[in-house]
């Protein structure tokens, strides 16, 4: 009894551990930006008067869109055709070193969006957030950018003195018409992760993926082969011998199932001798048997060697302290809805956050499948009504094309009437005048006699 009592204590100091440490390293998180769009999110954001002289800004409404989880679940949505969007928020000044840096949002294409972005920008400095557009600098641009069926881009593009550098890796981002979570992980040993809906995506190092810095190492490209490396993993076994004979062994031999043909003779066909076949004994020519070579180095590559142009930063990571969170994108159809924006330094909250969204990913999915069927229902009916309307426009010229034809024809035919009528009176006149004369040239003639 007393050791079963002092493992229930145990235990119980373990589980109160655990619980103090989980607590501990949730108090030590920071939450440095929270975005969900609730009421009163238009005193934290500053729409921006970006291409608004030219007639080219678009505006943002505030709406859960057509098809959503929750309808109070509300976020931003772009909502002009061909336009240039561009809104921002200012947030508690901080730095990412020694801390991990997430980056996290979500959005929906609700529209055929055809060509445009759908990524977030985290920018430095001092901003005039009234002019904020395409040309104001920025530490981290992050997310997607689709056109056409082929760009289907997840842009991750960091900011280093002052020049961008986007990731070397063709990253893809999700082109339906659902929510979707991108997360954008940076540690200070300089390592990322990109996640998208809460599972990681893709991973690496900024040494490597992006070409910030010259790289750790490179090719010794004026290295040659040592002349003593071996690369032959197998070799001829030095204590094989041929046997005895061997090479004595004849490719072919009688076939000795074969008989003499018994109408064979020999006086007029000559001394019968069996056809060859190839003798099952014969190997090919003797060669030794092949075993690892013991003095085997592998296959000798190019050695890499220190790159004496490389000089490390141990900061490479460290962006600008962060100020902004913006949105700035061109779409030439409008309807993404930008939601759940969040910048801390615990990935494990993002991907609370994730999970909270997505427990009504079911009822998204059920309403964005009715607004499919609503869709179609609609585009047939219109299509319906676009048959009919074409077949009443052709019966219409059909009928207009018959009148014209009968009136046509009825004018043709009243003129050729016409013009045999005369015809017929002038031949009428010139017979009797003929005759006439005729008849005076004979009474002529008489008179004469």
């Amino acid at each position: 009894m007393a050791t079963q009592s002092r493992h229930r204590t145990i235990v119980q100091i373990l589980t109160l551990v655990i619980l103090l440490f989980s607590f501990c390293s949730s108090a030590l998180a920071e939450i440095i930006f929270e975005e969900r769009f609730e009421d009163g999110w238009q005193s934290r954001w500053v729409k921006s008067d970006w291409k608004r002289s030219e007639g080219k800004a678009g505006s943002f409404k505030h709406t859960a869109g057509k098809w959503h989880g929750d309808p109070d679940d509300k976020g931003i949505q772009t909502s002009t055709d061909a336009r240039h969007f561009a809104i921002s928020a200012k947030i508690p000044e901080f730095s990412n070193k020694n801390r991990t840096l997430v980056l996290q949002y979500s959005i929906r294409f609700e529209q055929d969006i055809e060509c445009g972005g759908g990524y977030i920008k985290l920018l430095s400095g001092f901003v005039n957030q009234k002019k904020f557009g395409g040309d104001t600098p920025y530490s981290l641009m992050f997310g997607p950018d689709l056109c056409g069926s082929q760009t289907k881009k997840l842009h991750v593009i960091l900011s280093y003195q002052g020049q961008n550098y986007p990731i070397k890796k063709d990253l893809q981002c999700e082109t339906d018409k659902l929510t979707h979570f991108y997360t954008f992980i940076l540690r200070p040993d300089a390592t990322y992760s990109v996640l998208i809906d809460g599972r990681e995506r893709d991973s690496g190092s900024m040494y490597t993926d992006w070409d910030i810095l010259p790289p750790r190492k490179i090719k010794a490209v004026n290295a040659k082969k040592p002349a003593d490396w071996d690369d032959r993993e197998y070799i001829d076994d030095p204590n094989e011998v041929k046997p005895e004979g061997y090479d004595s062994i004849p490719r072919e031999i009688p076939d000795p199932k074969a008989k003499e043909p018994h109408d064979w003779d020999e006086e007029e066909d000559g001394i019968w001798r069996p056809p060859k076949v190839p003798n099952p004994a014969y190997k090919g020519p003797w060669k030794r048997k092949k075993i690892k070579n013991p003095n085997y180095k592998g296959k000798w590559k190019i050695p890499w060697i220190d790159n004496p142009e490389f000089e490390d930063d141990p900061d490479l990571y460290v962006l600008k302290p962060i100020k902004y969170v913006g949105i700035e994108i061109w779409q030439v159809k409008a309807g993404s809805v930008y939601d759940n924006i969040l910048i801390c330094d615990d990935p494990d909250y993002a991907k609370q956050v994730v999970e909270e969204v997505f427990a009504n990913r079911e009822a998204e999915k059920e309403a964005f499948e009715e607004a499919e069927k609503v869709r179609k229902a609609k585009e047939e009916e219109e299509a319906q009504r676009a048959r009919e309307e074409g077949e009443r426009r052709r019966r219409e010229r059909d009928y207009d094309r018959r009148h014209r034809d009968r009136d046509r024809y009825r004018d043709r035919y009243k003129k050729h009437r016409r013009d045999y009528m005369d015809d017929d009176y002038h031949s009428t006149d010139r017979v009797c005048c003929n005759a006439m004369h005729l008849v005076l040239s004979k009474e002529a003639k008489s008179m004469l006699n």
